[in-house]
């Protein structure tokens, strides 16, 4: 009977589970969860502060996922040391756990630069976890003036779940721009134009450099008061584990195509990782929802003996604030990159589709964001654009626009 440790609780853990165990459904599986809670939906911890949601359902699977799939959940625990040599994964309360194979998802945490004073600053909080969330939600009242430091994806979702909720909320960011790793200047001020509408205040180009209890004392000289901070400025992806036992490490654990680390029998998976992004075809950390859970099944089929790959890694986002929604997927290239931009634009609304080579290999919507996983397909299969009706794909995202066989192969036979 094989042995299986899956390091981490997430869903890029969840999609190992279920690799595993469409392979080989007698293993023993063991999962080490440093969160005290069963796996759930990340991006639904803001919603949750919203009142948008509860915990029951932030879950992501139903409450008898691990019996069901045979799997020893270490809940509160965390992992030290892989030996590889000796075939154990050590954990901090000195207990071993034998492995034949092992899968690493630890994903990300925080990234909070060295702030003067930031030690004298009572209620300060990150926002990537459950418990992150619950403990903000106890620590602020309808008088609490909040600041957040960073206008990224998780600075923003923090204060949209705010919203309502506290006195004032401010946003500081040293770009230029709220969301500037995804959006254009263009798209990312519709966006600011929503949240404004809504309350939120931004000190864009701009951000804090020390504290002293509750004021902030900001890059340009001015000074915010604050009764709650939150510390959004950016993640690093968990790859000590990886580095120690000599697998090759970037900024995210490196992988094959079959979720194997560069040590034969260690995959990695989920946030933590890095790989191949089709539409550049370069190695980046892609840190979304459904690479993670594909990532995941994928290591676990080959870790249980079977064989699968993931090649069609893209970067994509899919938000939305108050209403507004936003979607991004691929890369974006200028003409002097070899590039062309097809764009629709009116108010509140921005299309943006990115071809090169002839093939579609990026995309901004910002407002009008329906049908545009039709958009991701073409990316993901690099279908060449004259194999189809790309006049009316540029105005509706449509399958009547593809050719039979071509519906066939990337909507699985639907047409």
């Amino acid at each position: 009977m094989k042995r299986y440790v899956i390091i981490g609780n997430g869903v890029a853990a969840t999609g190992c589970i279920e690799g595993i165990r469409s392979v080989d459904t007698d293993g023993k599986i063991t999962v080490v969860s440093e969160e005290k809670h069963p796996v759930y939906c990340r991006p639904l911890i803001s919603y949750y502060l919203e009142g948008k949601t509860d915990l029951e359902r932030m879950n992501y699977r139903p409450a008898d996922f691990y019996e069901k799939n045979g799997c020893n959940v270490l809940y509160g625990k965390k992992v030290t040391k892989i030996d590889n040599d000796a075939k154990l994964v050590l954990l901090d309360d000195g207990s071993r756990l034998p492995f034949d194979s092992v899968c690493i998802a630890t994903g990300s945490s925080p990234f909070v630069p060295p702030f003067g004073g930031l030690d004298t600053v009572e209620k300060k909080f990150s926002f990537m976890t459950l418990d992150d969330t619950l403990a903000l939600e106890g620590a602020i009242d309808k008088n609490s003036r909040v600041l957040i430091i960073g206008a990224g994806l998780i600075g923003l979702k923090c204060a949209e779940g705010l919203h309502g909720r506290v006195e004032s909320i401010t946003v500081c960011d040293l770009a230029d721009r709220i969301l500037s790793s995804i959006l254009d200047a263009d798209c990312a001020a519709i966006v600011q134009k929503c949240l404004e509408e809504n309350g939120i205040k931004f000190m864009l180009s701009d951000t804090a450099v020390g504290f002293d209890h509750g004021t902030a004392f900001m890059k340009s000289g001015r000074e915010i008061g604050f009764d709650v901070l939150v510390l959004a400025v950016g993640v690093r992806a968990n790859i000590s584990l990886a580095k120690d036992i000599g697998a090759e490490v970037g900024r995210g654990i490196v992988v094959s195509e079959r979720m194997e680390t560069t040590v034969p029998g260690i995959f990695a998976a989920g946030d933590c990782t890095e790989g191949e992004d089709i539409s550049c075809k370069k190695r980046r950390v892609l840190a979304i929802l459904p690479n993670a859970f594909m990532q995941g099944r994928c290591a676990g089929v080959n870790m249980a003996g079977g064989d699968s790959k993931f090649d069609k890694a893209i970067p994509m986002n899919s938000i939305g604030f108050f209403g507004l929604h936003a979607m991004t997927a691929g890369s974006y290239y200028t003409a002097s990159e070899g590039g062309e931009c097809y764009e629709e634009k009116s108010d509140g609304k921005l299309k943006r589709l990115y071809t090169k080579d002839g093939c579609l290999v990026g995309f901004m919507l910002i407002g009008e964001t329906e049908r545009a996983g039709i958009y991701t397909s073409l990316i993901r299969e690099r279908v060449p654009l004259d194999t189809l009706n790309f006049e009316l794909l540029k105005k509706i995202p449509t399958s009547a626009a593809f050719l039979t066989e071509n519906r066939r192969k990337i909507f699985g036979g639907v047409v």
